[in-house]
């Protein structure tokens, strides 16, 4: 053709060798691509089959690919890395000197509830979760009130003064209610309720300032852990109650440190 220009009788090709690797570069890149978007959204084991895959369409072989995943696959929060159910927390171990402890609190304790004939108000327990002192929520609160009544705010201030220990403990604090619904114009639910006469009566007991604050919590657990029948009339009021639990030390806790 006229417009090719011509060099010793024949034509001059454009020299077009480069196109082949390009197109391979460029064909590296998009499996490279394709593998890495894919890697984000499937397990390990399809990732290594894609990279087989295009390490033998490729490479011939191990190559680019043939790394692991980077995206580990996430176990369940309830199973193991082998798909095995997790054993549950083992409880709590207590040494035998912290029992002695705590049974020495609960025997003083116990001496004040005889002293003031509180039997029938206050009951104490003790096992690995710690010492509980339950006080049922008719000498409080008043029915669907969360506020501590005035006549009994002597009582928690009394219970005040036997939470005071050294080295101290953490206590929780936590409020149960009956199966009876609730709904007026301050609480919603029986939860609601529960936390909140938690709450009111941690405020009470904290007043005294021999309590530190950093080492009390509040919980409401409303009627989802009652001790008794709600069936009836004694077993709702059993239910209807808040519960000081004074926890054991551990070597780690601050307690345990501040007492070496």
């Amino acid at each position: 053709m006229a417009n090719k220009k011509k060099k010793g009788g024949h034509e001059e090709h454009i020299n077009e060798s480069w196109l082949i690797p390009y197109a391979d570069l460029l064909t590296l890149l998009l499996a490279l691509f394709i593998v890495l978007f894919a890697s984000s959204q499937i397990d390990q084991k399809k990732f290594q089959e894609i990279a087989r895959s295009f390490n033998t369409a490729f490479a011939g072989g191990t190559g680019v690919l043939d790394f692991q995943s980077p995206v580990q696959p996430i176990a369940p929060p309830d199973q193991n890395e082998k798909g095995q159910e997790r054993p549950s927390s083992p409880s709590r171990s207590v040494s035998g000197q912290e029992k002695e402890e705590l049974a020495e609190i609960k025997a003083k304790i116990d001496a004040y509830i005889r002293q003031n004939e509180l039997g029938g108000k206050l009951q104490t327990s003790l096992d690995d979760e710690g010492l509980a002192i339950t006080i049922l929520d008719d000498i409080l609160f008043d029915s669907g009130s969360a506020d501590v009544r005035i006549k009994d705010r002597r009582l928690a201030a009394e219970i005040s003064k036997l939470l005071v220990m050294n080295p101290p403990r953490d206590i929780i604090i936590s409020g149960h209610t009956d199966n009876v619904p609730i709904h007026n114009a301050q609480f919603a639910s029986n939860w609601e309720l529960s936390v909140m006469r938690a709450v009111n009566f941690m405020k009470v007991l904290l007043e005294n300032k021999q309590l530190d604050p950093r080492r009390f919590s509040a919980k409401g657990y409303g009627e989802y852990k009652p001790i008794a029948s709600n069936a009836t009339a004694a077993g709702r009021m059993k239910n209807r109650r808040v519960e000081i639990l004074i926890l054991p030390r551990s070597d780690t806790s601050p307690s345990s440190a501040s007492a070496r």
